[in-house]
């Protein structure tokens, strides 16, 4: 097994802190509660694998729900534009805007997902330090900025609706769209061409997917453009339908993008160190006057 397919987590620490908390007196008659303390003290592990799951599910059903319970509800109302032609799918926004239950599931998803999206992006840059050229560490950092970015544009445009400020709502979706498209691209960039050390197999059947989202990714979002531009123009019949159905494809390859994670972390554990949380804790309760 290569060097960076092993964890990164410090077992060996991690198993010493279930049997000493240094700087703590447990025969104190002071501070016995302590040894309460440490009889809670544990570690908590995730594998990535599971966590990538949970966190790609969370938007992935989220879009899945505010989509049918809006062709569900009220088809019409949804698809209804401007053109007042007749259209057979509602667009993301069309379908979270127009509908309470829709805007408030699709932004708990969202808040909930941000979260562990913000811990992958720094776990992509450990990653990507490791594996590319020293000359390219700055493209790395770049990389993981835009993700970054891109994080807080979805977070802008899923809480300040087209309604309620249209300025910062069209601000957030040009962060987010522009964001998201240069860091597919210097990602799969990064993997085919600045890698240092061969890739193992998974590493490489990541890549592989990567690449053929980006495709479809970069395809579909310059169609979605036309159509919605050409049905603004002539105002024909099933053009918003196309252009909703190339929005989703748009939105799907993004998740799928980020789902490949999955493989390239494969066997990276998260852990949560109990201990030295407690030995924090314990160590203000000492530093408090009585």
């Amino acid at each position: 097994m290569s060097k960076y397919s092993k964890s990164w987590f410090d077992y060996k620490r991690l198993s010493d802190a279930s049997t000493s908390l240094d700087g703590v007196d447990f025969n104190s008659t002071t501070i016995g509660s302590n040894k309460d303390l440490l009889q809670r003290c544990s570690v908590i592990r995730v594998p990535f694998r599971n966590l990538a799951r949970a966190t790609v599910s969370l938007p992935l059903g989220g879009f899945i729900f505010i989509v049918i319970w809006a062709m569900l509800t009220d088809l019409e109302a949804a698809t209804y534009t401007h053109c007042g032609v007749r259209n057979y799918l509602p667009s993301l926004s069309a379908a979270m805007g127009g509908f309470s239950l829709s805007q408030t599931v699709w932004r708990v998803c969202i808040a909930l997902h941000a979260a562990p999206r913000f811990i992958v992006t720094g776990m992509y840059y450990r990653y990507l330090k490791s594996i590319v050229f020293g000359r390219h560490v700055i493209w790395a950092a770049t990389a993981c900025l835009l993700n970054v970015l891109e994080n807080l544009g979805l977070i802008g445009l899923t809480y300040v609706s087209s309604k309620e400020n249209y300025r910062i709502h069209e601000k957030c979706f040009i962060i987010f769209m522009v964001c998201s498209e240069l860091y597919m691209v210097i990602m799969c960039l990064l993997l085919h061409r600045c890698r240092n050390i061969p890739a193992t197999l998974l590493e490489s059947k990541s890549l592989r997917v990567k690449v053929t989202l980006v495709l479809v990714n970069l395809v579909s979002f310059a169609l979605a453009g036309y159509t919605f531009v050409r049905h603004n123009a002539y105002c024909e019949e099933g053009m918003y339908t196309l252009f909703a159905f190339l929005e989703y494809i748009v939105i799907l390859t993004n998740m799928g993008f980020h789902m490949t994670a999955f493989w390239d972390f494969y066997d990276k554990v998260i852990t949560i160190d109990l201990c030295n949380l407690n030995r924090l804790r314990t160590t203000l309760n000492l530093n408090l006057p009585y």
